[in-house]
């Protein structure tokens, strides 16, 4: 599903304040917006900076749907077997229980929002950062954090099948 808006980029333009401190993950900038607790527990916002094309592996969260608008750049969005580019202004969605996952397209990346319902998942690059924990240098521990937060590591990123 894509969808097109600007009132969701000016609601993230507009509540700065509310943010946490951007935290590098896997090469790429999360920066929370608004966290289950600030949210009353229906959702988690934040936004991912990729530096180039990359983004995370597959994944499915059991307990979460997940929103995606893309603040600056192209991405490819992967939502069970349909991967869609998705420019600039316009939205795509996951459900609970699917396999899905990002890619920025563009060689100097892009900035990609995501909101999870509920809300709890921002806690997992919390917990990733705090542990100081690489996919690459500790697989182990990263999956351990990922099913503490509701997420299944599926398959490898798009474009690196």
């Amino acid at each position: 599903m894509i969808f097109r808006s600007t009132s969701l980029l000016a609601f993230l333009l507009a509540t700065p304040l509310l943010a946490h401190e951007p935290l590098e993950v896997g090469g790429a900038d999360i920066h929370i917006l608004l966290d289950r607790e600030a949210s009353g527990g229906s959702f988690g916002m934040f936004t991912v900076t990729q530096s180039g094309p990359n983004g995370p592996p597959r994944h499915i969260h059991d307990d979460a749907d997940e929103a995606f608008f893309i603040v600056d750049g192209e991405f490819e969005i992967l939502s069970g077997d349909d991967i869609v580019v998705v420019p600039e202004g316009e939205a795509a969605f996951a459900p609970k229980g699917m396999v899905h996952t990002f890619r920025s397209t563009k060689e100097d990346g892009g900035t990609i929002l995501v909101i999870v319902t509920p809300g709890g998942f921002e806690g997992f690059f919390h917990q990733v950062v705090e542990e100081g924990v690489s996919p690459v240098e500790n697989m182990e521990r990263f999956l351990e954090i990922s099913e503490k937060f509701q997420q299944r590591i599926a398959g490898p990123p798009l474009g690196m099948e």
